[in-house]
């Protein structure tokens, strides 16, 4: 089976969900090629992978800079065309843009089917087989996977040898430079500032008033926080599906809500009606259908927006960026103006998350979290120490959470986390750090050994 992967280098390092993209091909074929699009700064770590017996093809070109997630998925596709493959796989997302984009985008530019989330693949002949998130699902190859972080990345034998890696740049590929860079980006980012979002006024307990606190909580009706809306209003926008239909009318004098079906069915209806605004659920669906929509109508998709403003003419969308450091404010060139939005879901009503700073006292935890009849979820720390499964992990490498009380144990508070944890009712957070971050996220401190 060949087996192209295509990965992202930010800071000098592979993206960790491309690393486990690699090591899953690695363990299904001996046929793996590498593509990245990077600066030649990067050319270091590809180097590296040459080391595990990959191919590497490094794509550079100063034509390609400032490419958004449309224009990088066509320079990708114009590369991989002149390449023979069965698979292509990708990670779930890079950790600097968070947008899962591209793998959708990109299977839709070779017209093969697409599984988002993978958390393993196995392949029989011409058939791949792969458990995700929500179930087990197959498909014909060719054909494009994302792959959550379920793989550890192997370490080169002390036997291997560096090979060269493959440079390729717009002489060699061919793209249309109209389609390459800012040019054919048809997002574009007005400007960003710190993102303060989730902040809340921490109130010191002591331990003793821990299960007391629950108790209350647990018989509370915390009002649910409403969409600001805007003074002006754009005339009409899409929403597929109910669950942006508050979104929707925050912006918009009127909503049309279109069913959920296929993204090619709903670019087709959209071709035909020429919709200014098209709104979707930040939800696995959502993250999977709306790229693909988006490639068919070669239009702007901003993801995983918090807020939306309008002035009545133009739609603004509010993300975070740079792995939820910064809030990022954007808007977009093309029409239909698209973005899947962040909604609130059924969640446990207590989640009790345990953090690095946990793992000595895990059994504690879990005697815990089953006294109040909690769900359990941890950081990322823990599941990188191999204490828990990436499955449960909370933030914004994992998955976004809103139970009613959410309780925080021995996690220092790092944005990844706190991102995921916006839409909790109230946040209980216990660290013997007093100065930890977390407490900034919390509502409720108690600052002792658990």
């Amino acid at each position: 089976m060949k087996i192209i992967v295509c990965v992202k280098v930010i800071n000098g390092e592979l993206n960790p969900f491309d690393e486990s993209a690699l090591e899953c091909a690695l363990r299904l074929s001996d046929d793996v090629t590498v593509v990245s699009m990077s600066p030649l700064s990067a050319k270091p770590e590809l180097e590296r992978l040459t080391r595990l017996g990959a191919r590497v093809i490094m794509i550079s070109d100063a034509l390609y800079a400032g490419s958004d997630t449309l224009a990088t998925s066509y320079i990708l596709s114009e590369t991989i065309k002149k390449l023979d493959f069965d698979l292509i796989l990708c990670g779930r997302q890079s950790i600097d843009g968070d947008t899962a984009q591209v793998g959708p985008m990109l299977s839709q530019m070779f017209g093969i089917p697409v599984i988002t989330n993978a958390m393993s693949v196995s392949a029989d002949g011409g058939k791949i087989s792969v458990s995700t998130r929500s179930g087990k699902e197959q498909a014909q190859c060719p054909a494009l996977v994302t792959v959550e972080r379920g793989y550890v990345l192997r370490f080169p034998s002390i036997f291997s040898r560096q090979s060269e890696i493959v440079p390729l740049s717009n002489a060699d590929i061919g793209c249309d430079a109209a389609k390459c860079g800012l040019a054919g980006s048809p997002t574009r980012v007005i400007k960003t500032f710190e993102n303060n979002r989730g902040r809340r006024g921490c109130k010191f307990i002591s331990r003793s008033e821990l299960y007391p606190l629950i108790e209350k909580l647990k018989k509370e009706n915390k009002r649910s926080e409403t969409r600001v809306q805007s003074d002006k209003k754009l005339k009409e926008v899409w929403v597929v599906g109910n669950e942006v239909l508050d979104a929707a009318h925050a912006i918009a004098e009127h909503a049309v809500l279109i069913e959920k079906t296929t993204p090619e069915a709903i670019a087709k209806r959209a071709k035909l009606e020429k919709p200014e605004v098209i709104l979707w659920n930040a939800d696995p669906w959502g993250r999977k259908n709306a790229p693909i929509a988006a490639a068919i109508l070669n239009t702007g998709l901003c993801a995983d927006c918090t807020e939306l403003e309008t002035d009545g003419k133009e739609l603004f969308m509010i993300r975070p960026a740079r792995g939820g450091r910064v809030t990022a404010k954007i808007k977009c060139l093309t029409r239909p103006r698209m973005a899947t939005v962040r909604t609130k879901t059924q969640s446990a009503e207590i989640i009790v998350a345990a953090g690095r700073g946990a793992k000595d006292v895990l059994d504690k935890v879990e005697n815990f979290r089953e006294e109040i009849g909690a769900e359990f979820g941890t950081s990322r720390g823990l599941v990188d120490d191999g204490k828990a499964s990436y499955e449960r992990q909370i933030g914004l490498t994992g998955k976004f959470v809103c139970p009613k009380i959410y309780i925080a144990i021995g996690i220092s508070g790092a944005v990844h986390h706190t991102c995921g944890i916006e839409g909790s009712g109230t946040v209980i957070a216990i660290n013997p750090d007093k100065n930890a971050r977390i407490f900034d996220y919390a509502d409720y401190g108690i600052a002792e050994e658990f």
